[in-house]
């Protein structure tokens, strides 16, 4: 390694007639969090309508769920290596036509196996849009901008959420409330499916839009068009030729990342790779994607019709929305950490509450008036608390926190660790709520209230700092 001082580049911040170029290249490549939250969540629609065409019980049926997470995992593993190796813009290409594959195969399939198997090829798209969309953001990004343009992939998984509620709300509406009912020659829940592709080809016309990244131009010698690159995102006052320098110096101090870069230190891995896949843990392990996958099955369970039951997943996503864009206003002003421990206190707070609604027994199949409003707002404030700070802060550390020496490759472990406990938690969820509903939420409150010391004691600000000072 190289004992010699970094070059600096003086000017950093994007002049303001280039900011518009870097956002729309940031919301580009952000479409990849679309469909990751829209191919998430979308299977919240089906699922009741998936347990009675195939006859399954909820063991089965939450493997059938969350099934695509095994495919996120892999898919998260191996797309940082895959990035480094042909292009962060291939990965995205890469993952447009698996989407599209998916979307094809789980509308029209033969049994439930078939049907696992079209989710599982989904699963490793979203796991690789999950990692190159915060990478190639945190990389085109100027720093000033960093924070704010690397929630645009939270804020894009969210909208994607959400027209996903709405798209399922209106196909039932045009089916007249049942989830079976025919709705051009199909199911209605395998239309839901199908629609996926378009906005899985828009991902993929888009992708042939923005450039590559900088570094990874820089990494196979192409240093004029990574020049070229610069100037668009951060303005022709910056020197750029300084810039390479910068970039060239801290990639000629590091090697291409791998797995064994990552091990070391006491427990296995590097802490700063223990620290990012603690915050990928905490984030799942407080039972959000419940909310997405599984709200319209959890509201008809305490007697919610089930047309309401799809309306409150809507509305459920449009606080997701509210939340992310709070976040995403303050990202930059108040940091990564403060917003994390803000929103652990209130996600501890509406879990609580949920747990308290969920205790009592049903009255004629429905909560009593009381718990069924405490349940109904507390679930949408734990929705807010999160959406403006774990959902956003976790992939802006994710894309910021690591040295370059070993970014990709810690990147790829921490996300596939996130999909880990997000399968755990879907896999879970319809067997511990059948056991006591109450006692699940109770689990995931504690899981709540202890990222609030993990926070505290582990997690350090990255709020302003270049990417090649992370160290």
């Amino acid at each position: 390694m190289t004992s010699s001082a970094a070059p600096k580049s003086g000017a950093r911040e994007a002049r303001p007639e280039h900011l518009s170029h870097v956002i729309f290249i940031a919301a580009a490549a952000a479409m990849g969090g679309f469909l990751f939250g829209y191919d998430s969540s979308v299977i919240n629609g089906a699922v009741e309508a998936i347990r009675d065409r195939y006859d399954i019980g909820s063991a089965a049926l939450a493997q059938v769920i969350a099934i695509a997470l095994i495919g996120c995992a892999i898919g998260a593993a191996t797309a940082g290596r895959i990035a480094d190796r042909i292009g962060r813009i291939r990965c995205m290409q890469i993952a447009a036509v698996l989407f599209t594959i998916s979307a094809v195969g789980s509308s029209l399939p033969f049994a439930i196996w078939d049907l696992a198997f079209w989710r599982i090829i989904g699963g490793f798209a979203i796991g690789m849009a999950s990692v190159i969309g915060p990478a190639y953001i945190a990389e085109v990004a100027p720093p000033a901008y960093r924070g704010r343009l690397g929630s645009f992939q939270q804020g894009a998984i969210v909208i994607g959420i959400a027209i996903s509620q709405l798209v399922n709300y209106a196909l039932l509406q045009a089916a007249g409330g049942d989830q079976r009912g025919k709705l051009m020659g199909l199911e209605v829940w395998q239309v839901m499916l199908g629609v996926m592709v378009v906005p899985a080809v828009i991902y993929g016309l888009l992708s042939f839009a923005i450039p590559e990244s900088p570094r990874f131009l820089v990494s196979v010698g192409k240093t004029d068009r990574a020049k070229q690159v610069l100037e668009e995102v951060e303005g022709t006052e910056v020197d750029l030729d300084a810039r390479v320098a910068e970039i060239e110096h801290a990639m000629h101090s590091e090697h291409k990342s791998s797995f064994k870069d990552l091990l070391g230190g006491s427990f296995f891995f590097k802490p700063i790779v223990w620290i990012g896949i603690g915050l990928s843990v905490f984030q799942q392990f407080v039972g959000i994607n419940v909310a997405f996958y599984y709200s319209s099955t959890l509201w008809q369970s305490v007697g919610v019709d089930p047309t309401d039951s799809f309306f409150y997943s809507f509305t459920t996503s449009i606080i997701n929305i509210i939340g992310t864009v709070i976040a995403m206003i303050f990202v930059d002003r108040i940091g990564r950490r403060p917003l994390a421990l803000i929103g652990s206190v209130g996600m501890v707070i509406g879990l609580a509450l949920e747990a308290w609604a969920f205790s009592f027994d049903l009255v004629d199949g429905k909560l009593p008036a009381t718990q069924g409003w405490v349940a109904l707002v507390a679930a949408h404030f734990f929705v807010l608390f999160f959406a403006l700070s774990w959902g956003v802060v976790v992939w802006v550390f994710l894309g910021e926190m690591f040295p370059n020496k070993i970014r990709a490759a810690a990147l790829g472990v921490a996300a596939s660790a996130q999909w880990i406990a997000n399968w755990a938690i879907t896999a879970s969820f319809p067997s511990l709520s059948e056991w006591n509903l109450s006692a699940t939420y109770v689990i995931y409150t504690i899981f709540a209230a202890l990222s609030i010391p993990f926070v505290l004691k582990f997690v350090k600000e990255t709020k302003g700092k270049a990417l090649e000072e992370m160290g």
